[in-house]
Parts: structure tokens; sequence; C-alpha cells
């Protein structure tokens, strides 16, 4: 399982984005998040990236343990349903 480093922001999204699609090109289909401590926006366009590499590929990827900064970018960008999560956001009606 390809480990996402700590930092996923925009001074480090180069660094993870190529690590996370080489990993992907190897054929790795899950990245953990456990280590990420700091997110800003690319590490969701990081993640989307990562997420086309790997359906390019015929692969679905697996993401484990997103830290709540992240889930929350993820929902304000509205792209929990693209990359498999199902969405939590606070302004949908719920039933």
């Amino acid at each position: 399982m390809f480990q996402a480093p700590s930092s996923l922001t925009y001074d480090h999204a180069n660094a993870a984005l190529n690590a996370g699609l080489a990993a992907i090109g190897g054929g790795e289909s899950a990245i953990d998040f456990v280590a990420v401590e700091v997110v800003d926006s690319s590490a969701v366009a990081t993640v989307l990236a990562w997420q086309r590499a790997s359906k390019a590929r015929g692969t679905s990827l697996t993401l484990h343990n997103i830290p709540d900064s992240l889930r929350s970018l993820m929902s304000l960008y509205d792209v929990e349903s693209v990359l498999g999560l199902s969405a939590s956001r606070a302004d949908l009606p719920h039933h």
C-alpha cells in the first residue's frame, strides 16, 4: 500500500503526485493517508490524478485513513462520488 506523505500541499504536491503515480504504475491499488497531517486544495487535485491513473490502468483505487481535513476538502469540491466515497456534505438534505 502506497503511503501518502505527511504534507499534501502546493509545495509538496508534485513530489507526492509523482511518487503516487509511480506506485500506481507499479501495480499499487491502495493509498494510505494515515501519515497525512497538512492538506490544501492541491491534495484533492493529487488524489484525483491518482484516481485517473488507476482507472487508466483498469484498476480501482482504494483510499484508507483519509483525514477529516482532506475529507472536508473533497466534500467542499463535491468529488466524493468521483473518488468512490460516500457523500457526507452537511448542506445536503438527510432522509
